[in-house]
């Protein structure tokens, strides 16, 4: 990193403070920001839209108060509080953490950054976050929107992915936090909050912004070029079939064994290549059965993308556990990939 582009780094504090105390959002998490709220929040945002987390969030608070609440709770019940949000590792990681907390720090987050990273589902960005943000500690923590900001304040063409610029800009950033307390956590949570409302990927409402004056690519007029973003590598598609099958006891729910979603519920389905919905019941013992329904569908992954069909079909008996439908939408988790088929019983009803 250039000299120069240290001493723009240098000059954000100040204006973007006051900005961000005049401008920030009401999200549930600063109203309390205690070291477990904001640990939450982070995880829950990773991968997640603010809107979207908001309801979550305030709906796990209030199940699980304390982090002792989130060690002890029951499995099934936890992935219920998470259903809808994807990406399940990182619930599990929560409550693994927790175990480790309960048992190795009185159930509480440690403030030590290198401590923090130790612990299960919290790396470099999300240690950062907690230490500045509960903690008060003069630590950045880097993600996309900080990226967004400082390479086009900058005009930094390094790719975000590149890892060693990544950990310079930490460095940079870190070097120039106001003292340690309220401003600390002010001063990370402005920059995140200019990325959102303000620097956005694709409309950057400069006009507004408290930078303006000291941005290279407001100046120059090349906001659209940063950040530099490598190409994406095109995702696996799989073709899926998935299975309502209802029986006289209710529908039928299984464990995913491997691949994608690992250990979750699942109407039972399977990745196909030339087999028919005939086969695969047949398959699984299911040789007298009714069609009711079926609709296809896309859900996206990180790298794979499922064409998926679901099939409603009636049959008198099936080798898996099976569950009525009131139990299945109040208590029993179904991540959104195989939800989406439970649209074709609120259709017919």
């Amino acid at each position: 990193m250039k000299e120069r582009e240290k001493e723009i780094i240098r000059q954000i504090p100040a204006p973007l403070l006051l900005w961000y105390r005049a401008n920030k959002r009401k999200l549930p998490w600063r109203d309390d920001p205690t070291p477990y709220h904001i640990w939450l929040s982070e995880i829950m945002l990773q991968q997640t839209r603010v809107e979207a987390v908001k309801e979550y969030y305030t709906r796990f608070i209030n199940a699980l108060p304390t982090i002792e609440d989130l060690a002890n709770c029951k499995e099934e019940e936890l992935l219920k509080l998470w259903e809808g949000l994807g990406y399940y590792s990182r619930v599990r990681n929560l409550q693994r953490t927790a175990k480790t907390l309960v048992l190795e720090f009185n159930g509480e987050l440690p403030s030590d950054i290198t401590l923090l990273k130790k612990l299960s589902g919290i790396g470099e960005y999300t240690a950062g976050a907690i230490a500045s943000i509960a903690f008060g500690k003069r630590t950045s923590a880097v993600d996309g929107n900080v990226l967004r900001v400082i390479t086009r304040l900058t005009e930094n063409p390094t790719p975000i992915s590149d890892t060693a610029y990544k950990k310079e800009l930490q460095e940079t950033l870190s070097s120039v936090y106001p003292n340690e307390g309220k401003d600390c956590a002010d001063f990370t949570q402005s920059i995140f909050e200019l990325g959102a409302l303000v620097c956005k990927p694709q409309t950057p409402d400069c006009g507004n912004c408290p930078l303006k004056d000291i941005c290279q690519s407001y100046q120059k007029g090349t906001q659209k070029k940063y950040p530099v973003i490598p190409p994406k590598k095109e995702k696996r598609i799989e073709q899926v079939f998935v299975f309502l099958l209802q029986t006289p006891n209710g529908f039928a729910i299984r464990r995913r064994e491997q691949g994608v979603l690992k250990g979750m519920n699942e109407f039972p389905s399977k990745v196909v290549f030339d087999e028919t919905p005939k086969s695969v019941l047949n398959e699984w013992g299911v040789y007298e059965f009714t069609e009711l329904k079926r609709k296809n569908y896309v859900h996206i992954f990180t790298h794979i993308r499922w064409n998926i069909t679901c099939f409603w079909v009636y049959t008198d008996e099936v080798p898996f556990d099976t569950y009525d439908l009131d139990e299945i939408k109040e208590s029993i988790s179904i991540p959104t990939a195989f939800r989406q088929c439970m649209e074709l019983i609120n259709e017919k009803v």
